[in-house]
This record gives structure tokens, C-alpha cells and sequence, in this order.
């Protein structure tokens, strides 16, 4: 019987339910929420608009996006005792302190407790708007600052850049960052996404959810990639060394991080909007040589493009951090601040139409056996 069983390692191929959501043409390299093109929504719309899209399903009207947005901005608040908590935590890894701040606030928040639509949906908002408070707050915590508090006037990526910083950024910076959310905003069934509906499917609430997903976010094969590609960058030092690296990481049989996807097999759609950004962002702040290296790591890996080796949009986002003078280990948390929406509806599908998820193991350990007792097993240290 076991013989015909076929083993999905990892779960590859398999379709576990539906979703509305967003649609992954991996072979085309097309990705879009909701029916629109990712190209239409990168160019033309604001995170915010994106998050409404994803949670109900259209895109808003001029009433209904003011409405969403009031709500976002009124929910920039944290419990006093959150900033304890990071605080005491402010030596950890963000994701760490991150994950323990949003679990704190499930114990804070009464309403956090109530499940159904409604809940889920009124405490997935406020998440969105605290989950980039919290990072903002450990980063200046750590540094022995207070933290910026929120800017209800600004953007969500604005208010963002604004708490990090403690400036007002340039409408184009803003553009930037917002660009970066709505390209991560949502993803199908990704680990973390994944991970959270099997929390979610345990009749849990949002926030158990959540923290779920920020645990497998963490992995570095999973939220890793734009710390990698910017520690490539900085190996290559300059554009001349990008041929190079690249021949020698092959001619070893090692990846070239930034390139591949476990869906992708065309580039990553998502992809051109960052290396626009990148290009752009860097004749700004006179620091030209790092897109020129990307592009270098670009031009020599065309020759493997046919065995599905293209850029992903990892390859290009950790540059976009770096000369915002972003530390590394927040770029993890900035790819969370922008997955919120799509975290938060793959929670609220999986409850409305909620399964517990339970796979099964092909077991392949010994045979029935009898049982020994203690007194007369073999002690012997072979």
C-alpha cells in the first residue's frame, strides 16, 4: 500500500484550497490581486488603496479609501507597556522583538481576543498600523533614543520612513517605500502565509495568526533574501567585480542570491518596479555603483536565465534599504510591514471557510515490535 503513495516533499504542486486572492503565473511571470496586474497597482495606486483591495475584494471608492484611512491613522497607538516590553527585549533581533511585542498586544488589547470577520478585519488594521510602530520604536530604543511618535497627517510609507528617521521624507522616498509594500503586500500560499492559516485553522485568534507568521517570516529562506543580496553587493565592491563573482559562484555550483523562485520561473514581475527605484534612489544620494553592481550580477547571469535562474524582487530591495541607511537586520521587518494585508485576509478566508489542517506522514520507522522492559534491556555502551 505505501508503495503508492506519492510524497509532495515540502508540500510542492499541491493545492490545499481556494483563494480569490491573488493569482502566480509562474511560467509568464505574472502576478495580480484581485484580477488587477501588479504592474497597474505598483504604478498607479497607494498601499493603502492595495490593502482595501486585498481585505474586500475592490478597489475603493474616494468615501471608502477615506474611511480606510482614517481608521489606519487613528490606530497609530501602543500600550505603554509595549514600549516596556522592547524596552527590556532591545537587544534581541528585530523579528524577535517584533514577534514578542505583537504577542504582548494580544494579551493588552481586549478586542484582540474576539474571532469572526469583523474582529479579525478591526484588529488586523490596527496590527498594520502598529507592526511599523513597533519597528521603528526598537530601532531608536536600541540606539538609546525615544521613539518618533506617528504622524496621523502622513502615509502609511511616509509615516514609516518618518518614525525611522525622524524626518519627513521626500515625496519620492515616500513613493519608494510604498511602491515596496504593495509589491509584498500579498503572495498566495507563501510559508508565512501558509503557517498562519494552519494557526488560524485551530480556531485561534488574529494575533495568534500573526505571530505565527512573523516566526516563519524570520527564516532566513524565507525573509531573508534582501540581507543576502546586500552582503553580495558589498563582497563585489565595485561593478568591474560582478563577472567574476558571478563565474566563480557557478563555477563552484553555489547560488547567486536575488535569483530564482520556488514559483517563478520568468523574472519576477515584481522585479522591475524595485530596479526603477533602485536606479533612481541611487543618482539621488550620489551612490550610483550599487545599482551598477546589481546590474552587473544582472547581465552575467542572463546566460542561466533559461534553467529559470531570474531575479526575484529580493535582488533589488536590500539596495533601496541600504541607502536609505537602513541596518540589515530591519530588512526583515519591513518586508512584514508590507504582507500585513495579505496575512491578515489569508486569516480571515481561513476562517470563514475553516478546516483544521492536518497532512499526514508516510511513516517509515521499524516494524511492530514487542516491548521490552526497563530491567531486561541491554545497558551495554556500544
Amino acid at each position: 500500500m505505501t508503495e503508492n503513495v506519492k510524497i509532495n516533499r515540502g508540500l510542492k504542486g499541491i493545492y490545499f484550497e481556494r483563494s480569490g486572492v491573488s493569482h502566480i503565473d509562474g511560467a509568464k511571470g505574472e502576478l495580480s490581486y484581485r484580477g488587477y496586474s501588479i504592474h497597474d497597482l505598483a504604478t498607479q495606486s497607494t498601499f493603502e488603496e492595495v490593502c482595501y483591495l486585498l481585505i474586500h475584494g475592490e478597489l475603493p471608492s474616494e468615501m471608502e479609501l477615506a474611511e480606510f484611512d482614517a481608521t489606519l491613522k487613528a490606530a497609530r497607538e501602543l500600550p505603554d507597556q509595549v514600549y516596556d516590553i522592547i524596552r527590556a527585549t532591545k537587544d534581541g533581533h528585530p523579528m524577535d522583538v517584533l514577534r514578542t511585542a505583537v504577542s504582548a498586544l494580544a494579551a493588552l488589547e481586549a478586542d484582540s481576543q474576539t474571532t469572526g470577520p469583523e474582529a479579525f478585519l478591526a484588529n488586523g488594521l490596527r496590527l498594520t498600523s502598529q507592526v511599523p510602530m513597533i519597528i521603528a520604536a526598537h530601532e531608536h530604543i536600541r540606539n538609546g533614543r525615544d521613539p518618533v511618535p506617528a504622524d496621523k497627517t502622513l502615509s502609511h510609507a511616509a509615516n514609516w520612513l518618518w518614525m525611522l528617521k525622524g524626518e519627513k521624507p521626500s515625496d519620492d522616498a515616500a513613493k519608494l517605500a510604498d511602491v515596496d509594500f504593495i509589491l509584498h503586500a500579498e503572495h498566495g500560499a507563501n510559508a508565512s502565509s501558509f503557517a498562519a492559516r494552519v494557526t488560524i485553522g485551530t480556531d485561534t485568534n488574529l494575533h495568534g495568526g500573526i505571530v505565527t507568521a512573523l516566526s516563519t517570516l524570520a527564516g532566513p529562506a524565507h525573509g531573508g533574501a534582501a540581507e543576502d543580496v546586500m552582503k553580495m553587493v558589498q563582497e563585489i565592491g565595485t561593478p568591474d567585480n560582478a563577472a567574476a563573482y558571478v563565474k566563480a559562484k557557478r563555477k563552484n555550483r553555489e547560488a547567486v542570491t536575488g535569483f530564482g523562485h520556488r514559483v517563478y520561473r520568468a523574472e519576477d514581475p515584481r522585479a522591475r518596479h524595485m530596479r526603477d527605484g533602485v536606479k533612481k534612489l541611487g543618482e539621488e544620494m550620489g551612490a550610483p555603483e550599487w545599482y551598477e553592481i546589481l546590474q552587473g550580477v544582472v547581465d552575467a547571469m542572463k546566460p542561466y536565465a533559461r534553467h529559470g535562474l531570474n531575479v526575484n524582487v529580493d535582488f533589488y530591495s536590500g539596495v533601496i534599504y541600504q541607502l536609505h541607511g537602513i541596518p540589515m537586520d530591519l530588512y526583515v521587518p519591513i518586508f512584514a510591514i508590507g504582507r500585513m494585508p495579505g496575512w491578515i485576509i489569508q486569516c480571515i478566508d481561513q476562517q470563514e471557510s475553516n478546516i483544521l489542517i492536518r497532512p499526514l506522514t508516510l511513516y517509515n520507522g521499524p516494524d511492530m515490535r514487542p516491548y521490552t522492559p526497563l530491567k531486561d534491556r541491554d545497558s551495554s555502551i556500544t
